[in-house]
C-alpha cells in the first residue's frame, strides 16, 4: 500500500490564513483538520510547506530528539514560525519556507523581520489532533484570500497565551534604555535607574554590554538597532596613526560613547547630536579596551547570520575595519606565544584582578573574532596575507588553549610532578612552573571527572581559578575540543552550588582574599571577596551560559539557571551584580536596572525557543584547521608539523 499522505500549502501575506482573516492578538488559534480538502491560493512571496506521512520517508533524514539542538521534540522555526511535532505516531515534517522575493525559493531558511507567525504545534501527528498556531502582531494586516477550504472540516478555537510577566517587563526596561541618534536607534545605555544620583559612565552605550541587548533584538525580528550600532560605531573607530600615547592606536574601538547635544555656531537655541567616545581615558585604571573590538566583529557576524544582510559586511568601509581591528590584534611585538598580551582591565573585568599577561577571556573572544573574520572577510590581492596570518594565527592559538591552559585531574597529577629548570626545546614544563603553584582549595575542590581552562598562562605562573566568561566562550567557539567542552559543562554542572548556586553565575572562582587580595588587586574595595569581579554573580553571564548548553546539547542545564534566575530578577530590580559566596544578597554597589542584566534574560529566553537561531550563534569544530596545525614543538629541527586528531578521539589534546 502506498502510504497516505496529507498536504497542506499554506501561503501567506500578513495575517490572513486559511482564507478568513485572524485577529491579531496575543492568544492560540486551535485548528482542527479532519479529511479537509485544501487547494492552494495565489502565490505570494512566502509559503509553507508541510507534509505528513504514516511511514518515515527512507530518502529523508527525521528530525528526531537526537538531533542536533532539536531538544527533545522535533522542532523547526522557518520565517518566524516555529514548527514543533507531538505525540506518540508522529513520522514526519517538511517545512519550505520561501528564502526571497526575487526567485520565490523554497530552501530552508528564516526570515527575521516577517514576524505573521511565531509557532505552528502540530500535534498528533497523523491522526487528527488539533493544529495549533500561536500569533503575533503583523506589522500589516490584509483580508487576501490566500486559500479555498471546506468550512465544515476546518473547526477554529481561540485559546489565550499571555506573555509572562517578568517577560513582558524585560522588554519594556531594554525598550526604555535605547538611545536614540539622530532620530534613530543606536544602542541602549548600561543601566537605568532613575534613583541614581551618580550614574558616572553607567549612562552611556557600551560595546561588550550591548551585545546581549543587540541579540535579544535581532531575535525578536528587530535589526535596525543594530546596523545602527555598527555603522556609527565603525565611525568612532581610530582610523589615524599618532605617535601621542595618550591617542588611541589605529584600529582601536571604544569602550563606550554617548550622544551629546552640543548647541550650534551662531544659531541660538539650536543643537545637534554628536557622539563622544571614550577609549578608556576616562575608564578606572585609564586602560584601553582590548574587547571591544573583538566583540564587534562578533556582533556584526552575528548580524549577518541572524538577518540574512550580508551586504552590510560587503561595504568598503565595513571591511577596513575589521582589517584595522586585525592588524593591530596581529601586529608584531616582543610576545613569543600566539595568545594576546594585554594588561589588566583590558576586558569584562575592567580593574585590576590580576589578569594582566594572557587572561583566557581575552584570548576565547579573540579566537572567536578570527574565526568571524574568516568567514567576513574579502580575499583579495590586498588581504590575502591578512587571511593567511588569520588562518596560521587560529591554528596556533588554538593548539596553545588546548594544550597548556587545559587541566583535569591527569594534568593536575602531571604539574605536581613536574621537574623544573628544564632547560630544552623538549622540555615537558616549557614555562617552568613549579608544583609548589597548585593551590591548596584546588586539590579539595576539583571533580574526579570534568576539567577547565585556567585563566592565565605566563612564565612561572599559572593563574587556576575558573573565569567563566572564558571557559564559557571556549565551548561557543570551538577553542577547546570536544571533550573538553563537554568537560567544562560537568564540571559545572558537578560544583552547582560554588558555580551557580543562588544567581548565575559566578564571574570567577574562588574569590581573592586576606593578603592575596590586597597584593593582587591593591585593597580595593569594590572588589572586596565574593563581590563584583572578584567571585560576584553576574546575571548577564546567562546568555552565554545558555548559548554554550545548547551547542553541547544540554540546554536542561540552561533551563535550571534560568529558572533560579526568574525566581529574582524582577524581584531585585534587575541588579547588575550579587554578593556572597553563593550569590545571596544584591551587589553592594550594584547599578539596579542593569542593561545587560535584562538583555541577557531576554536572550537566553529567545535562544531556547530558537534553537536553529541559536546554532547560526556558535561555531562547529574545524577538522581542516587543527590538521594544519604548525605548533612549536620544537626539537632539534624547530618547528614541525604535528597531527591533531585528538578530537576526533576519546582524549583530550
Amino acid at each position: 500500500m502506498k502510504p497516505s499522505c496529507r498536504r497542506i500549502l499554506i501561503s501567506y501575506k500578513r495575517s490572513s490564513i486559511f482564507g478568513f482573516q485572524i485577529p491579531v492578538c496575543n492568544r492560540l488559534a486551535v485548528i482542527n483538520l479532519s479529511k479537509s480538502r485544501v487547494s492552494r491560493g495565489t502565490h505570494t512571496c512566502s509559503s509553507v510547506l508541510l507534509v505528513f506521512r504514516d511511514v518515515i520517508d527512507s530518502n529523508r533524514k527525521g528530525f528526531s530528539s537526537s538531533g542536533l539542538n532539536w531538544g527533545r521534540r522535533p522542532s523547526v522555526l522557518l520565517n518566524g514560525c516555529r514548527i514543533r511535532v507531538y505525540g506518540r505516531r508522529f513520522s514526519r515534517l517538511v517545512c519550505k519556507v520561501a528564502s526571497d522575493y526575487r526567485n520565490h525559493s523554497t530552501s530552508v531558511e528564516s526570515h527575521v523581520n516577517d514576524t505573521s507567525w511565531e509557532r505552528i504545534y502540530i500535534q498528533g501527528g497523523l491522526n487528527v489532533k488539533p493544529v495549533v498556531v500561536e500569533l503575533v502582531k503583523s506589522k500589516e494586516e490584509n483580508d487576501d484570500k490566500l486559500l479555498t477550504y471546506n468550512s465544515s472540516d476546518v473547526n477554529i478555537e481561540f485559546v489565550d497565551r499571555k506573555e509572562s510577566e517578568i517577560e513582558k517587563e524585560a522588554w519594556k526596561l531594554l525598550r526604555g534604555s535605547i538611545v536614540n541618534y539622530c532620530g534613530s536607534p543606536i544602542g541602549t545605555i548600561a543601566a537605568t535607574d532613575p534613583a541614581d544620583k551618580l550614574p558616572l559612565n553607567y549612562d552611556q552605550v557600551f560595546i561588550r554590554d550591548f551585545v546581549p541587548s543587540a541579540l535579544a533584538f535581532l531575535l525578536n525580528g528587530e535589526g535596525e538597532i543594530v546596523k545602527n550600532f555598527l555603522l556609527h560605531t565603525l565611525q568612532l573607530q581610530s582610523w589615524e596613526k599618532t605617535v601621542d600615547c595618550h591617542s588611541p592606536g589605529q584600529g582601536l574601538m571604544p569602550a563606550s560613547f554617548k550622544v551629546r547635544s552640543v548647541p550650534l555656531d551662531g544659531r541660538p537655541g539650536e543643537f545637534e547630536d554628536v557622539l563622544d567616545p571614550d577609549f578608556g581615558e576616562s575608564a578606572i585604571g585609564r586602560v584601553a579596551p582590548v574587547d571591544s573590538g573583538l566583540w564587534w566583529i562578533i556582533l556584526l557576524s552575528a548580524y549577518g547570520k541572524i538577518t540574512g544582510d550580508y551586504a552590510l559586511q560587503e561595504r568598503v568601509d565595513v571591511q577596513t575595519g575589521i582589517q584595522l581591528i586585525l592588524k593591530l590584534c596581529l601586529a608584531d611585538g616582543f610576545d613569543m606565544f600566539p595568545t594576546l598580551l594585554v594588561t589588566d582591565g583590558s576586558c569584562m573585568i575592567d580593574r585590576r584582578m590580576g589578569i594582566h599577561g594572557h587572561p583566557l577571556e581575552i584570548q576565547a573572544l579573540f579566537y572567536s573574532a578570527l574565526r568571524c573574520s574568516q568567514e567576513m572577510v574579502r580575499v583579495n590581492d590586498t588581504t590575502k596575507d591578512l587571511v593567511a596570518a588569520i588562518n596560521n594565527r587560529l591554528t596556533a592559538l588554538c593548539f596553545h588553549i588546548r594544550e597548556y591552559y587545559w587541566v583535569d585531574m591527569k594534568k593536575i597529577n602531571e604539574i605536581y610532578r613536574y621537574k623544573t629548570e628544564e632547560y630544552s626545546t623538549d622540555a615537558i614544563n616549557k614555562f617552568n612552573i613549579y608544583p609548589e603553584q597548585i593551590p591548596s582549595w584546588l586539590v579539595d575542590w576539583f571533580p574526579e571527572s570534568g576539567g577547565y581552562f585556567i585563566g592565565n598562562l605566563q612564565p612561572a605562573h599559572m593563574d587556576f581559578r575558573f573565569f567563566t566568561l572564558g571557559n564559557l566562550w571556549a565551548i561557543v567557539s570551538s577553542l577547546g575540543s570536544p571533550i573538553q567542552n563537554d568537560g567544562i559543562l560537568n564540571l559545572i554542572e558537578e560544583k552547582w552550588d560554588d558555580l551557580v548556586a543562588n544567581m548565575p553565575l559566578k564571574i570567577c572562582y574562588p574569590s581573592l582574599d586576606n593578603e592575596e587580595w590586597r597584593i593582587i588587586t591593591g585593597s580595593d574595595p569594590k572588589n572586596t571577596p565574593w563581590s563584583y569581579h572578584n567571585g560576584g554573580s553576574w546575571p548577564t553571564l546567562l546568555w552565554q551560559f545558555t548559548l554554550a548548553c545548547m551547542k553541547m546539547k544540554r540546554p536542561e542545564l540552561a533551563r535550571k539557571a534560568i529558572a533560579l534566575a526568574e525566581k529574582r530578577l524582577s524581584l531585585d530590580k534587575w541588579p547588575e551584580y550579587y554578593d556572597t559566596r553563593y550569590g545571596r544578597f544584591i551587589g553592594k554597589q550594584s547599578r539596579l536596572y542593569q542593561t545587560w542584566t535584562i538583555a541577557g534574560f531576554l536572550t537566553s529566553k529567545k535562544l531556547l525557543e530558537n534553537p536553529e537561531m541559536a546554532s547560526k550563534l556558535f561555531w562547529e569544530e574545524d577538522y581542516q584547521l587543527l590538521e594544519n596545525c604548525v605548533c612549536g614543538l620544537g626539537g632539534k629541527h624547530g618547528r614541525k608539523k604535528c597531527s591533531r586528531s585528538a578530537p576526533r578521539s576519546h582524549h583530550v589534546v
